[in-house]
């Protein structure tokens, strides 16, 4: 990660973590350890990728830095859900996440679903908020946009296929759908973020697009081969299972060496897409370029 990035990558976790704390407030009710679970789940840890393509995506078109917060806020808490839900024993069983334990072994399995389910619905009651935009109109295409991005049709649905590839062998298009699907929609949306709370115009709207359909995938194959390469230890989570599982991924089909080289090509067609921004969008060209090169 270039000095630049890794100070404005910094400075804007710290800010997301603030929101995430002002927008999960301690209770002293009977529902506490609700509360705590889900506090324990989305603070204090990960890379803040996706809150930081929102507020870097919203800079582009001068947003302010409230309204890219809570935005970006409410997607990490969507995405850490996804991993409370991922790391359960019907899921991948996972004992470890970001290097300490995961949610239901913190807990318990019924208060990580219950905390998942709860940072979820918090995450569209944000969205919806007249405090992140005021308009109207624009919450609306913020709730639908998230709404395609986390069901059936974006995380839920790839999700879904990569359950059922532990039972079949998939070909590399089908990866490639999964991926886009699986990881690729939230990432998705932290670029589209951006472009629907500054009401961008549609050319630009089509090149953010092109840019974050590349950086997911490429942020994939990178996580593929930390998966074939990398230690619990570095990566703050367990290693190896895709190969234990024999489930097809990026490296798997294509070998370390052709995945490498496909995740760089991708990152390095996802800052072409960058071109209209001109130097205001170099902080995500340093991102295409870090998710690739990033050991954890």
């Amino acid at each position: 990660m270039t000095p630049r990035l890794q100070t404005a990558v910094s400075a804007a976790a710290r800010d997301i973590e603030a929101v995430l704390d002002q927008l999960l407030p301690v209770t002293d009710g009977l529902e506490r350890r609700l509360i705590e679970a889900m506090r324990y789940s989305a603070l204090g840890g990960g890379k803040r990728l996706r809150p930081f393509l929102v507020t870097e995506s919203a800079r582009l078109f001068s947003v302010a830095g409230p309204a890219a917060l809570r935005a970006g806020a409410a997607l990490e808490m969507v995405h850490c859900y996804s991993l409370v839900h991922d790391d359960l024993p019907a899921m991948d069983n996972d004992d470890l996440r970001r290097g300490r334990p995961t949610t239901h072994k913190a807990f318990d399995d019924a208060t990580a679903i219950l905390a998942g389910d709860a940072l979820l619905t918090r995450a569209f009651e944000i969205m919806a908020h007249p405090a992140t935009h005021g308009d109207a109109a624009v919450r609306a295409e913020l709730v639908l946009a998230l709404a395609l991005a986390a069901g059936a049709e974006g995380m839920c649905g790839g999700q879904m296929i990569d359950i059922e590839a532990e039972k079949q062998t998939l070909d590399l298009g089908a990866i490639t759908r999964l991926q886009r699907m699986k990881t690729g929609a939230l990432i998705n949306f932290g670029v589209e973020a951006g472009a629907i709370l500054g009401k961008a115009p549609t050319a630009l709207r089509h090149a953010l697009a092109g840019y974050a359909h590349d950086l997911g995938l490429a942020f994939q194959i990178a996580d593929d081969l930390l998966d074939v390469e990398g230690s619990a230890e570095t990566v703050g989570k367990a290693t190896g299972k895709d190969q234990a599982r024999g489930k097809a991924t990026f490296v798997s089909l294509l070998g370390i060496d052709r995945a490498r080289s496909q995740a760089d090509m991708l990152a390095d067609q996802a800052v072409a897409h960058l071109e209209p921004f001109g130097p205001s969008a170099d902080l995500l060209r340093d991102v295409a370029r870090w998710v690739v090169e990033r050991k954890s």
